[in-house]
């Protein structure tokens, strides 16, 4: 894109392309240790570490305003509603919310509850949980024959298998930065409960809610 080779790369590219990007850009030093030693490439260049913590996260506000503008609105199909509250609410990295079941999820007429990791099932706040009401009841109407036992909360084209990590995150990219909301989630839920309870609910170990 810079119309640049590997020997003529510069320190300045490197250091524009790795800032433009997610931190796991940051892989790419292995590649560029590589170069360096084969003697591809100048041997000054350097990819910068990540450090844990400088990640963009939202605050609490601009989780609030999103989900009254994303969850509590009407804009969105509620398919991407629940992808939504998934992420905001309980910080659910996009693989994990494609792998959801409706084995994960028990609608009675008093609550709604989801089961996302090891420890009991977390109950959906209202007005939270009308989202999965309402998904359910669209997919009950939308079940076809060759779908018929379909298991899967978002499922894909093909009978018996999800919809992509990737469709989800670029249906809701448009609207949210998915790994900044997924962040600042976690990082307030740290706060309110011990990290080996947190890590039971919501499906992380111990180590990454510590982290946090």
């Amino acid at each position: 894109d810079q119309g640049s080779t590997l020997d003529t790369l510069t320190q300045l590219q490197l250091d524009e392309w790795q800032a433009t990007g997610p931190s796991t850009r940051e892989i790419a030093s292995r590649f560029i240790a590589w170069a360096v030693k084969t003697g591809l490439t100048d041997p000054e260049l350097r990819i910068t570490p990540h450090r844990r913590g400088t990640a963009a996260r939202l605050s609490p506000s601009e989780q609030q305003v999103a989900i009254d503008t994303l969850v509590l609105g009407d804009e969105l199909p509620v398919r991407e509603r629940v992808v939504a509250i998934l992420v905001l609410v309980f910080g659910q990295p996009m693989e994990r919310v494609v792998a959801l079941t409706w084995d994960d999820l028990t609608i009675t007429k008093d609550a709604v509850t989801l089961q996302l990791g090891t420890g009991e099932a977390l109950k959906i706040p209202s007005p939270l949980d009308n989202c999965f009401r309402a998904l359910r009841a669209h997919a009950k109407v939308t079940l076809t024959a060759t779908h018929r036992e379909d298991r899967w909360l978002f499922p894909g084209r093909q009978p018996g298998q999800h919809l992509s990590a990737g469709y989800l995150s670029s249906r809701l990219r448009s609207q949210m930065a998915l790994r900044a909301a997924r962040l600042g989630s976690l990082q307030e839920m740290s706060r309110m409960a011990p990290p080996a309870l947190l890590a039971e609910l919501l499906g992380y170990s111990p180590f990454t809610i510590e982290a946090h």
